[in-house]
């Protein structure tokens, strides 16, 4: 049994966050794309006979978290863009 250590997803946007480059929800979009490919890469390698089912099932949860929080982001700031658009000058 091959035993791997998780890492935090935190890392991944901490990371992207120290690039200025970047705004705080075009690093959260990053991240969710960057999940979403580790995500993909442990599906075929379990499809391929190298990896596990359990990196597999591990990597696929944590891109849909990842692609939750960049959505809901996403959401809550189309609603205050409409509240502030909507507002009488």
């Amino acid at each position: 049994m091959h035993v791997v250590p998780l890492i935090p997803d935190t890392a991944d946007i901490i990371v992207q966050r120290s690039n200025p480059s970047t705004s705080g929800f075009g690093a959260l979009v990053d991240a969710a794309g960057a999940q979403l490919d580790r995500a993909d890469r442990a599906e075929h390698a379990f499809a391929s006979g190298r990896g596990g089912l359990q990196e597999m099932v591990v990597e696929r949860a944590r891109a849909d978290i990842a692609l939750q929080v960049a959505t809901t982001a996403a959401q809550r700031a189309t609603q205050a863009l409409n509240m502030l658009l909507g507002m009488q000058i």
